[in-house]
């Protein structure tokens, strides 16, 4: 027994190490396309639906695109009925996953440790590494599936076994909130779901307990999502505490009439296993056609009964926090760059909070947000004056050329970091002002071409942040790439709309000179973020006559 137990507990854990090694990878190496797609949930309800289901087929993971829509919709680039839409989209989608891995797919195991363990120890870029990892990631899935149904098949006659299938049948409720906080505790639906339909598939349970199981993990995905908006922005609670009442809600109802439902859950085809797979999609699939109409009217209600904190700014823990350019750290220059660095990432941090929600703030004129916005201009232009007077009274000749190099770096970046917040305040809020006062509004076209410009803008940001901390060559090859990819938008966006006011459109005719300063605007934002990029290369020997040198057949 103890062996069994310690290989069914090996499977499992396996079976989560192998679902987020999926998810990192996929995310790692497409982040910035998973960002941009949810530009385009904007659209509709029905659109934010697919874009979620999509985004949990490629993660795996309906918790990864829950804690994506959180962060957009904290910053304000997702509206509440939009988050919760694309949320129960992402819902379905993971059903779909878990219902095709659970699937017999053991012969592709040995051809998938092989493609991907090739891929991932011989792949030159990070993207094909990540690709390996993800098909590695998919075969130990089907790996660990496999002990387990090879753990369980010793318990399926024992009299213990027969004991607790007999109390669970007799009482649902408990296993219907075992489930839900074994997925909770998890972080995983899929796992959850794939090991139930697995004890279903091998006979352990029969098709009563597996559905009150699976009604539980799908309570428990939703409770994921809930723990971790706990705290946070007001706006990602909203959608979460959605999700809790529609998917939540509709477990728990499921359940209550599970008894009578029973008779034509029997009658579906294959095993326990596949008929509680096929209710997992089905009651996924229910949810999001009764919860994509009820999303705006939910949010509505959501907006009037979960209220924001109040004295947020007072609360701002940052603005009391000692700053990290102290005197007694000039001595050493090592040190003292390294606080710099500090106070540089603070700044960056301050930065993104102005751009992300910029977007919002042309489509709503949101008054709150562009007092947040104006509010911490004077803050970044303090923290780049104090990061260049730290640097400048340094002991400049006791530095060795890579420590003047990487002052005069942060010096840069300082720099830069303040200009794009100029250009966010006097520029991008200006148009905003603008739209309003002349009561315009840009056409359909020209708010995709935007909000796809300012996702990929916002992307770049992290990615610079990144180059900037670790100084990674094949990052700032990326981050250079990325600068140019970012002009090519610009060049396309300004020929859509020129193409746009020769067909005549009378909102391009309008809002032309404000749709082309905005694309200028985000690329000039683009162009200060990815300059650290270059100093990196040039110390690497990667730029020629300031281009990105090519690689050399040996990398």
């Amino acid at each position: 027994m103890y062996f069994i137990v310690v290989q069914l507990a090996a499977a499992i854990v396996l079976l989560l190490w192998a679902v987020r090694m999926v998810r990192t990878a996929v995310e790692r190496a497409y982040s910035a396309q998973l960002k941009r797609a949810l530009g385009h949930a904007e659209k509709s309800a029905l659109s934010a639906a697919s874009v979620g289901a999509v985004m949990a087929v490629a993660l795996q993971s309906s918790t990864a695109v829950a804690a994506l829509a959180s962060g957009f919709a904290s910053g304000g680039l997702l509206a509440g009925a939009t988050g919760l839409s694309l949320v129960l989209g992402a819902y379905f989608g993971s059903a779909v996953v878990a219902s095709i891995l659970s699937f017999d797919l053991s012969l592709l195991m040995a051809p998938l440790i092989i493609i991907g363990g090739i891929l991932f120890l011989r792949g030159n870029s990070r993207q094909t590494k990540q690709l390996g990892r993800m098909i590695l990631g998919v075969a130990f899935v089907l790996l660990s599936l496999e002990m387990v149904s090879e753990a369980t098949a010793p318990w399926r006659g024992s009299d213990l076994l027969q004991a607790a299938v007999g109390y669970l049948r007799g009482d649902p409720w408990t296993g219907f909130l075992v489930a839900a906080a074994i997925t909770w505790l998890s972080y995983s639906s899929v796992a959850s779901v794939l090991v139930i339909i697995t004890f279903g598939a091998a006979g352990v349970i029969p098709l009563e307990i597996a559905s009150a199981l699976v009604l539980g993990a799908n309570l428990g995905g939703t409770l994921i999502a809930f723990g971790m908006t706990r705290g946070g922005d007001v706006r990602a609670r909203r959608i979460a505490i959605g999700a809790v009442v529609l998917r939540g809600g509709g477990a728990v109802i499921f359940l209550i009439a599970l008894q009578f439902l029973l008779p034509a859950l029997a009658q579906l085809p294959g095993n326990v296993g596949q008929q509680a797979s096929l209710l997992h999609i089905g009651f996924n699939l229910a949810i999001l056609i009764i919860g994509l109409p009820l999303a705006a009217p939910v949010t509505r209600l959501l907006n009037r009964l979960v209220k924001e904190a109040p004295s947020a700014e007072s609360a701002d823990i940052a603005r009391f926090r000692q700053t990290a350019l102290g005197s007694g750290h000039k001595g050493n220059v090592d040190v003292a760059l390294a606080s710099a660095m500090r106070e540089l990432l603070r700044m960056s941090e301050m930065v993104e909070v102005m751009l992300q929600p910029a977007i919002e703030i042309l489509r709503t004129d949101d008054k709150t947000a562009i007092r947040r916005v104006k509010a911490l201009e004077p803050e970044v232009d303090q923290a780049n004056s104090s990061i260049k007077l730290f640097l400048t009274q340094l002991d400049w000749n006791e530095m060795d050329d890579e420590q003047a190099r990487r002052a005069s770096d942060l010096s840069t970046y300082a720099v830069s970091l303040e200009q794009a917040a100029d250009i966010i305040v006097r520029q991008l809020l200006r148009v905003a002002d603008q739209l309003q006062e002349r009561r315009l509004t840009f056409s359909e076209a020209g708010w995709g071409e935007l909000i796809d410009l300012h996702a990929r803008v916002m992307s770049n940001l992290q990615l610079a942040l990144n180059v900037l901390v670790s100084e990674d060559v094949e990052s700032a090859r990326q981050l250079v790439s990325e600068k140019d990819a970012v002009g090519v938008m610009e060049r396309k966006s300004m020929g859509d709309h020129f193409s746009r006011l020769r067909s005549g459109n009378p909102n391009s005719f309008e809002t032309s000179e404000l749709h082309l300063e905005t694309v200028r605007s985000l690329r000039r934002v683009n162009s200060l973020l990815c300059g650290i990029a270059y100093s990196i290369l040039s110390e690497h020997g990667e730029l020629l006559n300031s281009r990105l040198a090519r690689r050399s057949a040996a990398t």
